[in-house]
């Protein structure tokens, strides 16, 4: 006798719909997300504003060094007039947003604005002689660039400006040949040569040092102190080289078909992102695994993948 076994068919479980309620959650979610990454935004662009006007009334304007841009304009205005500070950074730069809000984004242009705000009741409220934490114009330059670079590198990393002359510069590189960074450094030169004129050489080289510094720290906060770096290696030993570096540095590489010019046989390129501190270890993996192998190296402005992060490799 032959035996049958039944197993009985499992029930198809058609999907609940969507209700009203849950449209109604999911909506609320969203928003809820967006209203608290809009808060942290421009939570970040009052601390920024803060730690530039620091930057400037605590080091940089009481050993009469200058900024940059409109706000070089501006301490050079309220040395002269006697002014006061924040109101000519206000002012001068209220133009200019006027002028970018139709070409470049009205976001961009609301978050400038709260930006100079706060940056220029702050210049107000520490426009003070006696607030002045060094009379070394070396360390004022040196610290007061640095302090500065950081609130101005925070309110760039969060969509604003305390520049004017940026939005300026963008419209131009749209109608001329000129990139943004010449536009920009063209107007500084003309600033620090008036203030060359006002103040005397050695401040205007001053105002430059600190210049330069504020630059260099901006770059560091918006990029961050892990520079990425993308690496294309031509290796016959492709598949290894791969996962070694898998293996080693925790990072995805990614495979492409390439064809050599000269040899004209099949290549396997391997194309892969890495923060600085990891190219020396990159290329110690590369030699070992093929010392004839073809690798180059080049800088990355940014990164949105987060595949990018490191992964735990087990």
């Amino acid at each position: 006798m032959v035996e049958y076994s039944y197993s009985p068919v499992p029930e198809f479980q058609v999907p609940r719909a969507r209700t009203h309620k849950d449209e109604r959650v999911r909506i609320l979610k969203n928003r809820n997300k967006a209203l608290l990454g809009l808060l942290y935004k421009y939570l970040f662009l009052l601390i920024g504003a803060v730690l530039a006007a620091a930057g400037l009334e605590l080091f940089l304007i009481p050993n009469n060094i200058i900024d940059g841009g409109i706000v070089g304009v501006s301490i050079i205005a309220s040395l002269l007039s006697k002014v006061p500070l924040g109101i000519f950074t206000l002012v001068l730069n209220v133009p200019f947003l006027v002028l970018g809000y139709k070409q470049i984004g009205k976001s961009f242009v609301l978050s400038s604005l709260f930006a100079i705000l706060v940056f220029s009741l702050a210049l107000s409220l520490l426009s003070h002689p006696e607030y002045g934490l060094t009379k070394d114009v070396f360390l004022a330059a040196a610290f007061g660039g640095i302090l500065l670079g950081i609130g101005v590198g925070i309110i760039l990393r969060n969509g604003g400006s305390l520049d004017g002359t940026e939005i300026v510069a963008i419209l131009l590189n749209k109608k001329t040949d000129f990139s943004v960074g010449q536009i920009v450094m063209s107007f500084n030169v003309i600033i620090f040569s008036c203030a060359a004129l006002v103040l005397g050489w050695d401040r205007a080289l001053y105002s430059m040092l600190a210049y330069f510094a504020a630059h260099k720290v901006m770059d560091i906060v918006i990029q961050g102190f892990d520079e990425a770096k993308a690496v294309m290696v031509v290796s016959d030993r492709a598949e290894e080289i791969a996962d070694a570096i898998t293996a080693g540095l925790g990072r995805g590489v990614t495979f492409m078909n390439g064809r050599g010019g000269y040899s004209k046989s099949e290549k396997t390129i391997l194309y892969s992102v890495v923060t600085r501190l990891e190219i020396a270890k990159l290329r110690a993996i590369v030699r070992e695994m093929d010392p004839d192998a073809f690798c180059a190296i080049h800088d990355v402005a940014d990164v949105m993948d987060g595949k990018h992060k490191k992964r735990n490799i087990h």
